[in-house]
């Protein structure tokens, strides 16, 4: 019973996904190890509405003062980060009503917001990656928080969660 029945989903599989999606795997292509260093989770980017009120949140949780503050005028944000072990979490809070933190929290609320991770070189990971079919959310990487430089990668490209690159600048 449970084998016709995964042997009927999967024959009906394509069915039901999207042809956007079909398209999108198409254009992938796997590599063993990327070839610009991808090597960890390097923070996880939280959309606040206040960031006072937020900061104390996490610093209760965490308990671990924030180790850095920075307005990051570019994008129209007010960061916030914490050191969690090798990782880092970065409270951001808009500056600016057209900021694209005041975007996402008028249309989905405060929450995560995007997952970055570290790549030791950023041109050419946005080059491999536009290769393998991912659509960069800006053509060049831009000056980022925490002394990085960054890139997205458009979340439909990436099952709808928004992807950072960073690295160091």
């Amino acid at each position: 019973m449970y084998f016709s029945t995964v042997s009927a989903y999967t024959a009906f599989l394509p069915l039901f996904t999207p042809f956007l999606e079909q398209d999108h795997l198409k254009r992938l292509k796997m590599t063993p190890k990327p070839p610009f260093g991808l090597d960890k989770i390097e923070h996880i980017g939280i959309a606040v509405s206040n960031m006072e009120v937020a900061k104390v949140t996490y610093t209760s949780l965490l308990g671990v003062p924030p180790y850095k503050e920075e307005a990051v005028p570019s994008q129209g944000v007010t960061t916030v980060f914490f050191k969690v072990g090798e990782s880092k979490i970065e409270l951001l809070a808009a500056t600016q009503p057209s900021s694209p933190i005041a975007k996402f929290i008028e249309k989905s609320g405060p929450g995560i917001h995007h997952i970055a991770y570290a790549v030791e070189d950023l041109e050419a990971a946005m080059a491999h990656l536009k290769n393998q079919g991912f659509r960069l959310l800006s053509e060049n990487f831009l000056a980022g928080a925490d002394g990085k430089k960054i890139v997205f990668l458009h979340p439909k490209d990436t099952h709808g969660t928004l992807v950072e690159l960073c690295a160091d600048i």
